[in-house]
C-alpha cells in the first residue's frame, strides 16, 4: 500500500525545494557547491555532472593495493592458480609419492599452460627443475636404503622437496618468482 501524498510543509521536507535560510543562531549555511551541495530545482545534475570533491576523502592508491605496488607476474587469476600448481602440487606429489612424483605437477602445469603464459612457464620449469632433482635424489635413497645411508637419505630429499615447494607456492601467491635453492637448471 501508498501512503497518499501529504501537503507541502507536512511530514518530511521537500527535497526539490530550496534550502530554508538560516539566521545567525549558531547554524551553519548550506553549502553552495561542492560535494555537499543542494541538487538543483528538478533533481537532475547540473550539465557535466557533479564537480568533484575539493580536499579530504582517501589518499591515492599507488597500484592496486593501499600504500604499495600490486603483485606483478599475472595476467589474470587463471596463470596464478597454474603457477600455484606447478609449486604446491609439486611438494604435495613430493610427500604423498615418499619424494619421487613431485615432477609430475609441474610438468602438468608447463604442458597445460606453459605454451600461453610465460609466467606459469618461468614457474613451472623452476618448480620442475627441483622436483626433478630431488626426486632423483629420493630414488637414490630408496635405492641405498639397504647399506644404512639410504634411511638418512630418503627422508631429508623428501622434506626438503615439500618445504621448499610450500615455499615457494608462497611466493607465487605474492606474485613472485622463487628461486629454488639446491636446484639444478636442467630445463630451460
Amino acid at each position: 500500500m501508498t501512503e497518499p501524498p501529504r501537503p507541502p510543509g507536512e511530514g518530511y521536507p521537500d527535497p526539490n525545494a530550496a534550502p530554508p535560510p538560516t539566521s545567525g543562531g549558531g547554524a551553519y549555511p548550506p553549502p553552495t557547491s561542492g560535494a555537499g551541495a543542494y541538487p538543483p530545482a528538478g533533481g537532475y545534475p547540473p550539465p557535466g555532472g557533479y564537480p568533484p570533491p575539493q580536499g579530504g576523502g582517501y589518499p591515492p592508491q599507488q597500484g592496486g593495493y593501499y600504500g604499495g605496488a600490486a603483485p606483478s607476474g599475472y595476467a589474470n587469476s587463471e596463470e596464478k592458480t597454474w603457477a600455484l600448481v606447478a609449486h604446491l602440487g609439486g611438494a604435495a606429489l613430493a610427500f604423498f609419492s615418499t619424494g619421487t612424483l613431485g615432477w609430475v605437477a609441474p610438468l602438468v602445469a608447463m604442458l597445460a599452460k606453459g605454451n600461453t603464459s610465460p609466467a606459469v612457464r618461468a614457474h613451472a620449469v623452476a618448480a620442475l627443475n627441483f622436483q626433478i632433482v630431488w626426486s632423483v635424489v629420493s630414488i637414490i635413497g630408496w635405492a641405498t636404503a639397504c647399506l644404512a645411508i639410504g634411511f638418512i637419505i630418503f627422508p631429508i630429499a623428501t622434506l626438503i622437496a615439500v618445504i621448499f615447494g610450500i615455499i615457494a607456492g608462497v611466493k607465487a601467491n605474492e606474485g613472485q618468482l622463487y628461486r629454488y635453492p639446491l636446484s639444478i637448471s636442467i630445463i630451460k
